[in-house]
């Protein structure tokens, strides 16, 4: 069986940049071992998989190569980049995942994808876990949590680009990840509001180049520390990318590039 395959760095407008996923499109849902197996392969953060129902719903499922994932925001502007470059006179896409819902995606008159999804800010946490302390070279100033991630707050930008980490420590959190964040303050950060890092080795790999599903939390989390609802986020992996963010109540909607760098076929 041969499948088309397209892989897409999201929230970037530069190849090798932003988050790669993999986006596959079918008719009929795969079996979830052999999804497993194909993302295991493409070893990318995300692939996404896609079957549209009788009502022009895209149903979509993430795999990282280790476990299917409930929720994914850079797999989500992926596939809605394909979608958008296979229909260019569609201007609405909806996406059903069960963990969140309908999600609707449009184009915005900046040439951006936009996707709406649910606030998902996190409450403050008083009893740290040792395994969150130890896996971390810099201690926390201050921890939130949500269903996802532990948000551990820094004040300085430094120790967000240089923490180091623990992957055994960290691991024992799953099935929530660590993300690492502060707000944005010197000239080289000067176009952004916050910066952040997502470590992720209970369920995908080390470090995630850029993350929209945590920026559900962290948007709003930032919104209300720094009294504004658009925000401009950017995170500093490696490969880097920028997010614009607005909270509107119990939903936040993220924006973000696309960059086409593969499309072919895998034979399964």
């Amino acid at each position: 069986m041969q499948l088309e395959i397209n892989v897409v760095d999201a929230f970037t407008d530069t190849v090798f940049k932003g988050n790669s996923a993999a986006v596959i499109i079918t008719d009929n849902w795969l079996s979830d071992k052999l999804m497993q197996s194909i993302a295991f392969e493409n070893n990318l953060s995300e692939t996404a998989f896609i079957v549209c129902d009788d009502d022009g719903i895209y149903h979509i499922r993430w795999f990282s190569p280790l476990t299917e994932i409930a929720f994914c925001g850079h797999a989500t502007l992926a596939s809605a980049f394909v979608l958008f470059n296979k229909n260019p006179d569609v201007e609405t896409i909806r996406f059903y995942a069960k963990a969140v819902g309908i999600l609707t995606i449009v184009q915005t008159d900046a040439g951006k994808i936009q996707m709406d999804f649910p606030n998902t800010k996190p409450e403050k946490v008083k009893d740290i876990p040792g395994s969150l302390l130890a896996g971390l070279s810099v201690a926390p100033v201050e921890v939130y949590k949500n269903t996802q991630a532990y948000f551990v707050i820094y004040n300085a930008e430094a120790d967000v680009l240089n923490v180091t980490r623990d992957n055994e420590q960290l691991k024992q959190l799953a099935p929530l990840n660590v993300v690492v964040t502060c707000q944005a303050t010197s000239a080289d950060y000067k176009d952004y509001d916050f910066i952040s890092r997502y470590f992720w080795p209970a369920n995908g790999g080390d470090e995630d180049p850029v993350t929209g599903s945590a920026h559900t939390a962290l948007a709003p989390l930032w919104a209300e520390r720094l009294g504004k609802d658009e925000l401009i986020a950017y995170q500093a992996s490696k490969r880097g990318g920028i997010l614009n963010c607005v909270v509107a109540g119990d939903r936040v909607l993220i924006s973000g590039n696309a960059m086409q760098y593969m499309t072919g076929f895998i034979t399964v």
